[in-house]
């Protein structure tokens, strides 16, 4: 099988073994194996100018898949960028009200605020960083890497050969060099089950204000310092704008959705 159609799905899907798996595991499994397929229901969605229609099957968004965990990990950094953005156009912001009111007594070339924040808006800013901590983006890219990492991501699956697996790794003992490896797909897949999480373990944990006992609580004391009016108390699904994106067909229409599409269930009939 070509590496672009090898994913950790179809390796389950052939190889999982035969004997019974804990409760678990085998529910883990199953959302990997049904991930983007009609197990989890979808969406049917049309172009509103080629009317063009298609049918979008929703993600497992368990832990450890690797399609899910991938654009996680993605978001995950983009908003830790976006944090420090906003934080650099606030800050420069108010630099310049404050240089314009007079505010700032040392500078005395009005011309010269102005050079000095636009140059400091070409860069980029890092919130709350430490000495050691001298490039933010490889540091924001590490945790991302970390606080959704997976067993294996389907990028490093390179083919599959009867029941044998080939995939890439890096080699720390040879200087960090990438090697192939095979593995018969059975014991591809025990060591695969060998690293999901136990149930209830906590990858990722907020503290202080953000901690999920009293953050309701405790933003609202914070906006109330800061004299901000509080957050009205509303329906999160009426907020939401409906969801569309660009025609991958005709790249002049809009998608929509045009109905949802219940998720697959398997009942048991008994049979005798």
């Amino acid at each position: 099988m070509m590496a672009s159609l090898l994913t950790v799905q179809t390796i389950l899907d052939r190889f999982l073994p035969e004997e019974p798996l804990d409760g678990h595991r085998l529910k883990v499994c199953a959302r990997l194996t049904g991930c983007r397929t009609a197990r989890m229901g979808g969406m049917e969605v049309q172009c509103d100018h080629c009317k063009a229609r298609s049918v979008c099957y929703y993600g497992c968004r368990d832990r450890h898949c690797p399609q899910c965990q991938g654009r996680a990990s993605q978001r995950w950094s983009n908003r830790q960028r976006a944090l420090s953005r906003r934080f650099r156009g606030r800050m420069v912001s108010l630099l310049r009200v404050s240089a314009n009111a007079g505010e700032l007594y040392r500078v005395t070339n009005s011309g010269e605020v102005d050079g000095l924040l636009d140059g400091l808006m070409q860069q980029e800013w890092v919130v709350y960083t430490r000495h050691c901590l001298n490039q933010a983006d490889t540091v924001v890219d590490y945790l991302a890497r970390y606080t959704h990492r997976i067993a294996i991501s389907n990028g490093r699956l390179l083919s599959m050969e009867g029941d044998r697996i080939s995939f890439r790794y890096k080699d720390y003992r040879d200087h960090g060099r990438l090697k192939t490896q095979w593995l018969e797909g059975q014991e591809f897949v025990r060591r695969f089950l060998m690293h999901i999480l136990p149930k209830g373990f906590m990858r990722i944990r907020h503290f202080g204000y953000l901690s999920n006992r009293t953050r309701r609580q405790k933003l609202a004391v914070i906006r109330q310092c800061l004299l901000q009016p509080p957050q009205p108390e509303s329906n999160r699904v009426n907020q939401e704008p409906p969801r569309c994106w660009p025609c991958l067909r005709c790249n002049d229409g809009l998608v929509h959705m045009v109905r949802q599409i219940p998720r697959f269930r398997i009942v048991a009939v008994p049979t005798g």
